[in-house]
């Protein structure tokens, strides 16, 4: 099927300017616009307002079920690492017995 002239890409006529290099340190000693750090602090006001709002959906556990999760999580770090510790006399004395 012969592809027609009408498929390809409309090509834009208008030309980009290129970017201007930021000039920093020149001028006076307060060159940095007072609104540019209005507009951070707005912005982190904002973010922490979204960030309290967020918080109190949050569905926190209770003290009875942090308890139990954190009982869980020390019972099997006891568990792997003694495991591990078996594991590991077992092949230094493997690689003992090899080396002799």
């Amino acid at each position: 099927m012969p592809v027609s002239s009408t498929n390809k890409p409309a090509v834009s006529s208008v030309k980009k300017k290129a970017a201007m290099p930021v000039r920093r340190g020149s001028g006076s000693p307060k060159s940095e616009p007072s609104g540019k750090v209005k507009g951070v602090v707005d912005q982190s006001v904002q973010f922490l307002r979204e960030v309290k709002v967020e918080l109190k959906k949050v569905a926190w556990p209770s003290r009875k079920q942090t308890l139990g999760s954190t009982a869980v999580v020390l019972i099997l770090v006891f568990i792997i690492s003694a495991f591990l510790g078996v594991v590991d006399m077992g092949l230094s004395s493997l690689v003992r017995l090899v080396l002799q």
